[in-house]
């Protein structure tokens, strides 16, 4: 269907920059560029009004209403009709150009609210619903929020926030409401009250012209440092990443994406909310993280994104089961078998490891990993499987993309985060004699800076170029890969460096190793630094292994242990061995990106 009404709208001047970029990707003969049917977009508004015109009968958001009731449908058609009824209804009630907080679970009504806010009525401010209230009010008041759109759980503490009276905040709003009343706002009841005001010739949301450099969505890391910087973005920083991811990663308008990820980090709102309503796929979402398999098994999706802790957890236990019922040899077997016979059209994977598929949903065809480094023998496995799986890289600063892996298995590059995504570029500044220094990017989707912060920008962005603050070196055909971060970096004594992620890396190939966090402490006469590993053992895995005694008998789990990093030291460099274990029972501190907090007290006990 011709697209020419909706790009008829800006003047060549306003699309030049998404022009810019599409044709960069079209004239680009790279054979890594392999899915170039994307369409230019200049800012979210165009997006999926885009998609509207193309997809508008295809499901865009799969979701369980009530709990005892199936998954329901709703159609971009029908997803554009809320989205400007509720624009319309927000602008109507004194909202424009204000900051507009969106915090909840992850479902339709957030991203409703999200594209609602900004594709016309103003700054959309995406908060994390694990946060404390007293880190709610820090960040509403940092960015001075006046309205907020929520699920029940946080309706108390916004309208406590509100009758404070020291914050700006004076509209809230209910995902789940059914009606307003003088202290809450209905989200349904505004979409109502949005269409009555379309019926009568109110545009002034479905004609809003969107400015793609402006900032209009503020995001708040989630550093493990317990600093958070408002990150600045634009329209054009999104739409970058939109254009350029899909052609190295096939993104169908029958896929299905599984959400699982919380959506107020970019990861999950980029990849697996606005890209999949780029691309006309689907999303459905899971319940909970309990629920996960059961909605898989519902909803049938072929795309899920993670971070490397749900896919280890998801690995670990196939092969437990496999290796309980005796079957672990057999699927390792036709596994290695299905290499030669796929090349003659028969999938053994399919036909005789569909116990397998099935915890899946029986269509699943790729799953992505990012947030942090995965082993890539767990891709592999996958891989093998018949489920194509990648890695890729990305940070909120860049909108998150940086590099990502092509779905094609004789392209992947399981040790690397991947490839240098189109039209961006990656430089390593300051590298060592190995060729390790930190990670730069440049390109469209880099943000604009921190918010009222000018003297952290400069520190990161310097002539263009992002310093991500990761360690790493760039190989041919600009595959990326990560040492570690730089403010993770042990200095010895003597000068050497170790990545303390390296060593992590080894130790979790041990499968009696759940996680670790390698860290430096003074020896006892307080001088050399002394590596020294933090360690939460999977007591399932040393129960089935090496029996229930063993398993609660802390003498016998650190004896085991130290044979893990015996053997690990055996074959280092004598700067890298792990001197000292600690063993903890509980999972490490972690941030509300399940990221290690490497400096909490309680992580080195």
């Amino acid at each position: 269907m011709a697209l020419d009404s909706f790009y008829n709208r800006y003047d060549a001047d306003s699309m030049a920059t998404a022009m810019e970029t599409y044709n960069a990707i079209q004239n680009n003969p790279s054979k890594f560029l392999m899915y170039k049917d994307i369409r230019p977009v200049r800012d979210i508004k165009q997006m999926i009004e885009t998609s509207v015109e193309l997809y508008g009968n295809n499901v865009a958001f799969m979701q369980r209403f009530e709990k005892d009731k199936p998954y329901e449908s709703i159609t971009y058609n029908q997803m554009l009709e809320m989205v400007n009824a509720l624009g319309t209804a927000l602008i109507a009630r004194g909202l424009k150009g204000q900051r507009i907080a969106v915090i909840g679970e992850t479902c339709s009504q957030w991203e409703i609210s999200y594209l609602a806010v900004v594709c016309g009525t103003g700054i959309v401010v995406p908060l994390d619903k694990e946060l404390s209230d007293a880190q709610l009010k820090n960040l509403v008041q940092t960015a001075e929020v006046t309205a907020v759109i929520c699920n029940k759980k946080h309706e108390k503490t916004f309208l406590q926030m509100k009758a404070d009276g020291d914050t700006k905040i004076q509209t809230i709003i209910g995902f789940n409401e059914d009606e307003n009343t003088p202290e809450m706002l209905s989200m349904k009841a505004l979409i109502e009250e949005g269409k009555e005001l379309i019926a009568k010739g109110d545009r002034s949301f479905i004609d809003a012209v969107i400015d793609p450099e402006e900032m209009q969505i503020l995001l708040f890391t989630s550093g493990t440092t317990g600093i958070a910087k408002g990150v600045m973005l634009n329209h054009r920083n999104i739409c970058t990443d939109l254009m350029i991811a899909p052609i190295i990663l096939k993104v169908h308008d029958w896929d299905i994406f599984f959400s699982v990820l919380p959506v107020h980090h970019t990861y999950e709102c980029t990849c697996a909310f606005l890209m999949p309503l780029y691309k006309g796929a689907a999303i459905a979402y899971a319940e909970s993280l309990k629920a996960i398999t059961k909605n898989l098994k519902e909803v049938h999706p072929t795309m899920m994104l993670g971070v490397p802790a749900l896919f280890e957890t998801l690995y670990k236990a196939i092969n437990r089961n496999l290796k309980k019922s005796g079957k672990e040899k057999t699927v390792r077997t036709v596994m290695k078998l299905n290499k030669l016979t796929k090349k003659v059209g028969l999938d053994l994977n399919r036909k005789l490891l569909g116990q397998i598929y099935d915890i899946f949903g029986g269509r699943m065809r790729l799953l992505i990993s990012g947030g942090a480094a995965i082993d890539p023998a767990i891709l592999q496995f996958f891989n093998d499987l018949g489920i194509l799986a990648v890695q890729g890289y990305g940070l909120t600063e860049c909108a998150p993309m940086a590099a990502l892996n092509p779905d094609v298995p004789a392209l992947m590059r399981n040790a690397s985060v991947g490839r240098c995504m189109p039209t961006l570029e990656a430089r390593i500044e300051n590298p060592d004699e190995d060729g390790i220094g930190e990670i730069c990017i440049k390109g469209k989707n880099v943000m604009m800076g921190y918010y009222k912060m000018p003297e952290e920008t400069a520190k990161v962005i310097v002539d263009g170029w992002y310093h991500t603050g990761d360690l790493g070196d760039i190989e041919s055909d600009d595959f990326i890969y990560i040492t570690g971060r730089a403010k993770n970096v042990i200095i010895t004594h003597n000068g050497k460096n170790v990545f303390p992620e390296e060593l992590e890396y080894y130790l979790s190939l041990n499968p009696i190793v759940k996680e670790s966090m390698v860290w430096a402490t003074k020896d006892d006469a307080g001088h050399d630094d002394v590596i020294t590993a933090t360690i939460v053992p999977d007591f399932e895995e040393i129960k089935d292994s090496y029996g229930e005694a063993a398993a609660k008998d802390d003498a016998q789990v650190e004896k085991l242990l130290q044979e893990v990093v015996d053997k690990y030291n055996a074959d280092a460099p004598l700067f890298k061995q792990i001197r000292r274990i600690v063993l903890r029972h509980e999972e490490l501190e972690k941030n509300t990106s399940k990221k290690v907090v490497r400096f909490a007290e309680g992580n080195r006990k």
